[in-house]
């Protein structure tokens, strides 16, 4: 059972406590994971979780109850997996949230939802908080939340932006009580807007990420519609006959069993109603979907491989988006290994295999539960392990078009078109590298990094992996063109230059070697840490 643990990190309500013995619980909790969780070293190693550890630890004498809270936040956050979190909810370490919902678009990060008393703010775009302009808060405030992914951090960390406890941690305010001042831009008109925090633990209400227009709160999309992903919301899983398309559609957003039907049995009606009108096209769409039990995506493969004439290229087509999380993961992977699916979307918010199933540790004096994943759940090889599932077809939405009611990203697998399209970019240019037609392997790759339905595909980062592996089985000539390729394809790219040096070293190139570390050290201007790892590289070649 894949339980998705994201409500772990929504705080509900606040008591009073006495401060804790902090260092008594950063001690339990080392000494715990070195015991109990040592496989969780897998992003961060041993050492680093150690001396974050021992950072925070030093801290304990001086600091406040809330920054050592947020500190603990912050180094459970290093082990990056979205199941393995702190838990400040219902405990008097719980966070306060200036009183809006901010969503991340394709343009931006907006105001999604508001209290009452802000409704001219609502529909506006944040460009800073208390002064800092939004990226740079961004970039601060993620070290706090447990992202697989920056897409999971879109889906369910936004808030963590005005979490005063976290702004304070960072020095952007001096306290989590006062009031924080928002840059906001609409109509074209930009102003500042000075907010108090809410009560500790009070929060949007909310359904799948999106503003509820209930208890003083109002959403930015006019509610006077409703998009088929956000249609019969209090139902896991609907379907809709769209006559216009020849095509039904499914959304499911959870793994688990409706009260009204089993997920076996739902599937198994919307395939005879499939069968009975003769319909082309499945879409089924998960982007709101962060999980449950993974041991029932078993009916909705099965009923997909028994009905060949919609399992193949053009006629079956999966939504994923930032929400698509923990059991869905599991779901989109083995739709990706076996059915002719194309997704279409964003990337999921999770890594492609990763730690699942958590255990609940509470420390023993503040009582704050730590939730530590202990399961490995690996749906596809150790090379294919990438940070999340892309889409074949990448489809970003505006504000303007969820304001709107409309839904690029459906449209877009309605109105799909396979001229010209490719379903696996990397098996393809292989098949051209294997049959030696390097002109059309090079025409077809620069297509592909400019094409912006493959965005989300990262093939420049494919390309450094299949070079490696090529070095690593003796095969540098062919790793040198992969790398000399990727360098045309993506000439500004530090990771690109200095792969490309790493193996003409192994080819016994050093001078060639050393032009192309260089290169990568002139790119890395800005970069200290790069720069002193390239630096080191330089000198094994001096």
């Amino acid at each position: 059972m894949l339980l998705c643990a994201v409500l772990t990190l929504l705080p509900l309500q606040a008591q009073d406590a006495e401060s804790a013995d902090w260092k008594s619980d950063i001690n339990y909790l080392k000494e715990l994971i070195d015991k109990e969780y040592p496989f969780l070293y897998k992003k961060v190693t041993r050492e680093e979780f150690q001396d974050a550890a021992d950072a925070l630890l030093l801290m304990a004498d001086e600091a406040e109850d809330h920054e050592m809270a947020t500190g603990l936040m912050k180094l459970i956050a290093l082990f990056g997996y979205g199941h393995t979190s702190v838990g400040l909810g219902n405990t008097p370490y719980d966070l306060r949230q200036l009183p809006v919902h901010l969503k991340q678009f394709k343009d931006g990060i907006y105001i999604e939802g508001v209290r009452e008393e802000f409704s001219n703010d609502v529909g506006a775009r944040v460009l800073k908080i208390q002064g800092r302009d939004i990226d740079e808060v961004y970039k601060k405030v993620i070290t706090y939340f447990p992202a697989e992914n920056s897409q999971f951090f879109k889906a369910y960390g936004m808030s963590y932006l005005v979490f005063t406890e976290i702004l304070t941690a960072e020095g952007f305010i001096e306290d989590p009580t006062v009031p924080v001042t928002l840059t906001l831009v609409k109509d074209g008109k930009e102003y500042d807007r000075e907010m108090n925090p809410m009560e500790k633990g009070e929060r949007t209400p909310a359904s799948y990420g999106y503003t509820q227009n209930k208890d003083g709160w109002i959403s930015a999309r006019d509610t006077n519609a409703t998009p088929n992903y956000l249609k019969h919301l209090e139902r896991i899983y609907y379907k809709e006959y769209l006559e216009d398309h020849n095509a039904m559609y499914v959304r499911q957003s959870q793994i688990k069993d409706d009260s009204l039907m089993a997920i076996p049995e739902f599937y198994d009606e919307v395939f005879k109603e499939i069968e009975a009108k003769n319909i082309e096209k499945l879409v089924i769409d998960v982007r709101l979907n962060g999980g449950g039990n993974n041991y029932k995506n078993r009916a909705v493969l099965k009923d997909i491989i028994a009905h060949p004439e919609i399992d193949k290229v053009g006629n079956l087509f999966v939504i994923l988006g930032d929400r698509t999380f923990s059991a869905c993961q599991n779901l989109v992977n083995e739709l990706d290994n076996y059915t002719n699916a194309i997704f279409v979307g964003e990337p999921t918010g999770e890594n492609i295999n990763f730690y699942g199933d958590n255990n609940k540790e509470e420390l023993p004096n503040s009582k704050i539960p730590v939730y530590l994943s202990f399961a490995w759940w690996q749906d596809k090889p150790q090379w294919e392990n990438q940070e999340w599932l892309p889409p074949h077809v990448a489809v970003q939405m505006t504000f303007e078009e969820f304001a709107n009611n409309q839904d690029p990203v459906l449209e877009a697998a309605l109105n799909f078109k396979d001229d010209n399209f490719v379903l696996d970019p990397m098996d393809y240019l292989t098949s051209l590298f294997m049959k030696g037609d390097i002109e059309t392997l090079k025409k077809e790759a620069f297509r592909f990094s400019k094409d912006e339905r493959y965005v989300f595909f990262d093939l420049e980062q494919r390309f450094i992996e299949v070079g490696e592996r090529l070095t690593g089985t003796g095969m540098v000539h062919e790793a040198l063109f992969v790398h000399q390729l990727n360098t045309e394809l993506y000439p500004e790219s530090v990771a690109t230059w200095y792969a490309l040096g790493r193996t003409l070293k192994e080819a016994g190139m050093k001078a060639e070697s050393l032009e192309a570390a260089q290169k990568a050290m002139e790119l890395a201007s800005g970069q200290p840490q790069l720069q002193k790892q390239l630096k080191d590289f330089i000198q094994t070649l001096e």
